[in-house]
């Protein structure tokens, strides 16, 4: 993997990361449109680049970090993927990485559930707004933390997005829009990090000088570019639903198919 290679997919994490589209997904199918052999080493470039867009997170909401209240539900909300992650790593980074199978079918599938629910959603009045000050501020409880949690989960599939799954389940807990993408955000950080580690961990003594370099560069412009698409989401979520990303997924998922695979 060149250097160029890294600069693009990472762009491509920074983009996807926080947006419900599968920022996995989208790596695997940049890499395979690059021509990028499928390998160990890059399966953990997909999934050590993602840290680099976390950081930006940590920069952006450094003071939220470091509530004592938000540390504790945040790992509550960590401990289900932890140990359904740790259970399954081998099974997921053996058949799931890098199967491109899994990825549209994952995106087709959850476009049509991000739609769906959207429209349910909003038929319900659930998305309605509120006034000032009535429940738009409000964190989620320890047992919507641990279901939250569980959402994401659902996201070790490579396509599913962790972030569509856990603000899609915040949604339906009935937290407010913006604080479950803000509770999404701050909850990547834990999740990001010991996936990180345990890759790093497991992985590290593989890697020769160039590939740390090529880790290196990827990290560094995810961080960047993420920055930017944090503060698009923030500002689109005020207006918009999710639907345009449900029909994104869907269109990206069936020219995909029948074009390239």
């Amino acid at each position: 993997m060149g250097f160029l290679h890294s600069i693009i997919l990472g762009i491509v994490e920074g983009i996807t990361e926080f947006l419900p589209v599968s920022s996995t997904g989208h790596l695997i199918l940049a890499s395979q449109l690059l021509r990028i052999g499928e390998s160990d080493f890059v399966k953990s470039f997909e999934i050590i680049i993602q840290l680099g867009a976390i950081l930006a997170v940590v920069v952006l909401y450094w003071k939220k970090l470091w509530n004592w209240e938000t540390i504790k539900k945040l790992l509550v909300a960590f401990l289900p993927t932890a140990i359904i992650g740790l259970a399954l790593y081998k099974i997921v980074k053996t058949y799931l990485l890098g199967n491109t199978a899994v990825v549209l079918w994952s995106l087709f599938l959850g476009g049509f559930a991000l739609i769906i629910f959207e429209l349910w959603y909003e038929h319900c009045h659930l998305g309605a707004r509120l006034p000032k000050g009535e429940k738009e501020a409000l964190p989620p409880s320890y047992r919507q933390a641990v279901a939250i949690g569980l959402f994401q989960s659902i996201a070790i599939i490579p396509g599913v997005s962790r972030s569509a799954a856990t603000i899609v389940g915040g949604l339906w807990l009935g937290l407010s829009r913006a604080t479950i993408v803000e509770f999404s955000f701050l909850l990547a950080v834990p999740t990001m990090l010991a996936a990180t580690g345990l890759d790093l961990i497991k992985n590290y003594q593989s890697f020769s000088a160039d590939q740390f370099g090529s880790l290196t560069v990827g990290f560094v412009v995810s961080f960047l570019v993420a920055l930017a698409a944090i503060k698009f989401l923030l500002n689109y979520i005020r207006k918009y639903d999710f639907i345009p990303f449900g029909i994104y997924r869907i269109i990206l998922a069936l020219i995909f198919w029948f074009l390239v695979v």
